[in-house]
């Protein structure tokens, strides 16, 4: 298999993987209103969970690249900010069930996403 289509279908596990998470502190901000800290009365969740589906949809359609960077940049950067808030312990990011602040898997995800994208424009180009 070529390297690209590897880049591609890793990207997309990475995806799917994201959006299991951000879906289920979705779901469990609907059931409790209290699964995810808010901007103001929007949810961090369900702007993570958005910034996964679309660029995921931008990177099967491979259409896009500029909403693709857009919001996995926008994603990081907020997840960035959480994990340092988190770290300083200035406010807490939701848990997972081994206690990992989901806050600081978002970050490496989203941070993967986008050197991962990057580096699939790059092989299929050269290819």
């Amino acid at each position: 298999m070529k390297a690209h289509k590897r880049l591609f279908w890793f990207i997309s596990l990475l995806f799917v993987i994201g959006i299991i998470g951000a879906g289920g502190l979705v779901l469990t901000e609907i059931r409790t209103g209290n699964g995810c800290p808010k901007f103001g009365t929007v949810p961090a969740c369900v702007i993570i969970l958005f910034c996964f589906v679309l660029p995921f949809i931008s990177h099967i359609l491979n259409k896009w690249n500029l909403i693709y960077f857009l919001l996995t940049g926008l994603a990081a950067l907020i997840a960035l900010v959480a994990s340092i808030i988190q770290f300083m312990g200035n406010a807490e990011c939701p848990k997972t069930t081994s206690g990992i602040p989901m806050c600081y898997l978002s970050l490496v995800i989203f941070t993967a996403l986008i050197v991962l994208k990057q580096l699939h424009r790059i092989s299929k180009n050269t290819l």
